[in-house]
């Protein structure tokens, strides 16, 4: 009896060990960017002209691992990653659409994998970006962790993963701007590090059109899903205020202001659910989205129309000195991602 319980306490504590080692080792290595990371500068960046329309499509592909089949984990369901095969038919569906929308000017994507085991280590970025070869690329990793220990019984593993921005035309700078704020210690190691992605384009009339590139915070309690948005709106004041032009776009993980909760043929989801406040971020600013058809669906099981709750969360804020065309979200029953595609035209106003 007295070996038994002395192995008994030699594998717990070895366990313990073992686990604290990992959190220590986990930590060390915790990624930690800069509050501002260049991406890209250029001194031979495109010179826009500002009499054209330009169009834009925003979209978080859910690193091709969340479509309408899958339930995951963290949302309830019970998967953590669809089988290989079914990841790279999304991939592959994915960069079919993009590629056929090549008059597109600028694509801003959320969750495009680089190295990660929940999407079979595939380069998404790289397949994107050599896809739109003709198109400038920049990254903003916001989700670099070398083991996340969940689900215990099938962990994700080692994750890499972050925003694309795909632009016609070369930027004078690329910024990485890290929105404030994290989950306590130690959950904080293992979540997102969000942040949005600045592309600077000069205008011919001597401005600058500023395109951001979103993701903002999800799972929290709406705490830190504030603070980010107080430190984005600093960003945009201060540079429409130089008489700059400024839009938006991404997946905010809330819904815009003044949208109605309601859609024609689709459950609303109501649970937790947050929109973005009156007045953000002052005066004139307008907010596109595509109020009949929802952008986003709930993961708990697979997607079934009508009996799945669904929500708008990926829309565009734009400076007023920017016309708004047209906004429309191409309604694909979320076949290849848990969210869709929202497109936009807008021109700038002189």
């Amino acid at each position: 009896m007295k070996k038994l319980l002395k192995a008994l306490v030699i594998f717990i504590s070895s366990l313990v060990i073992g686990f604290l080692i990992f959190l220590l080792a986990a930590t060390l290595g915790n990624y930690n960017p800069d509050e501002q990371i260049v991406i890209q500068e250029s001194e031979s960046y495109d010179l826009l002209p500002d009499w054209t329309e330009y169009d834009f499509i925003i979209w978080n592909i859910g690193y091709c691992g969340l479509d309408a089949s899958m339930d995951f984990f963290y949302d309830g369901g019970e998967q953590v990653r669809p089988a290989e095969e079914k990841v790279n038919i999304s991939l592959d569906k994915i960069t079919e659409l993009l590629s056929g929308n090549d008059t597109v000017e600028f694509f801003l994507l959320q969750e495009v994998d680089i190295n990660s085991k929940r999407s079979y280590h595939e380069n998404e970025y790289k397949r994107i970006e050599e896809t739109l070869a003709s198109y400038n690329s920049a990254e903003g990793i916001n989700y670099k962790v070398f083991f996340v220990p969940i689900p215990p019984t099938e962990p994700m593993g080692k994750v890499k993963s972050g925003l694309q921005t795909l632009s016609k035309f070369i930027p004078k700078e690329t910024i990485r701007h890290s929105f404030p704020g994290n989950y306590s210690w130690p959950m904080g190691v293992f979540m997102l590090d969000r942040c949005f992605l600045v592309s600077r384009f000069t205008v011919n009339n001597g401005k600058d059109l500023l395109i951001v590139n979103t993701h903002n915070s999800a799972y929290d309690d709406g705490s830190l899903r504030e603070a980010q948005m107080d430190y984005l709106k600093v960003f945009l004041l201060e540079e429409y205020k130089k008489g700059n032009y400024v839009i938006v776009g991404g997946d905010w993980n809330q819904s815009p202001a003044g949208f109605i909760k309601e859609f024609d043929d689709q459950v609303f989801d109501n649970e937790n659910y947050t929109e973005i406040p009156e007045g953000y971020p002052e005066g004139d600013w307008q907010w596109a989205f595509d109020e009949q058809t929802p952008t986003n669906r709930r993961v708990k099981t697979r997607y079934e129309r009508g009996v799945t709750p669904t929500t708008l969360v990926d829309f565009y804020l734009m400076s007023p000195n920017i016309q708004l065309i047209s906004v429309k979200t191409k309604d694909m029953n979320f076949q290849h991602s848990d969210h869709q595609p929202v497109f936009l035209r807008m021109s700038l106003k002189n």
